[in-house]
């Protein structure tokens, strides 16, 4: 599945693509605009605009009422039906901390080595795997904050 969240749902944002799914957002974009990406991406549209819902032709759109980010991140889950895999093992997809968290690229596996020059000497000598995303460049691996939000996202689901 394949999200696109409105200008109000930046944190939510973040957390699908923590999650690994497909999530576009555009911290300002005009309604047409993103109805319009909705549509010929076959997204869904997540809001929390009621005036946005009411808008002639629009099908695929969640109306999110809830105020806190992990309730309306509950709801994503239930409403669709996903089976979000956040521990190594799983076998389900899409896998956690596949996606840049910022851009939503999907993240590639380097060696060890190319990210020596770009992490923290600590972390280099700590961590055994790295992630970087091809679009923005940033870098990405398992530390005390990704466990942080396991263990979140165990409490929310």
């Amino acid at each position: 599945m394949r999200f696109i969240a409105d200008s109000m749902l930046g944190r939510l944002a973040r957390w699908l693509r923590l999650l690994g799914y497909d999530t576009e957002y555009f911290p300002h974009i005009e309604d047409r605009r993103l109805i319009r990406i909705a549509r010929e991406e076959s997204r869904m549209l997540l809001t929390r605009d009621t005036r946005l819902v009411k808008m002639r032709g629009l099908k695929d759109v969640l109306l999110l009422r809830e105020n806190d980010t992990f309730e309306q991140l509950r709801n994503v889950i239930r409403t669709f039906n996903l089976i979000p895999c956040i521990k190594a093992d799983e076998l389900k997809s899409p896998p956690a901390f596949s996606r840049c968290s910022l851009c939503n690229a999907v993240l590639n596996i380097i060696p060890k080595e190319h990210a020596k020059p770009h992490v923290p000497e600590y972390v280099y000598d700590t961590s055994d795997s790295f992630k970087r995303c091809p679009k923005c460049g940033r870098f990405y691996w398992k530390g005390t904050h990704s466990e942080k939000m396991r263990e979140k996202l165990r409490e929310i689901l």
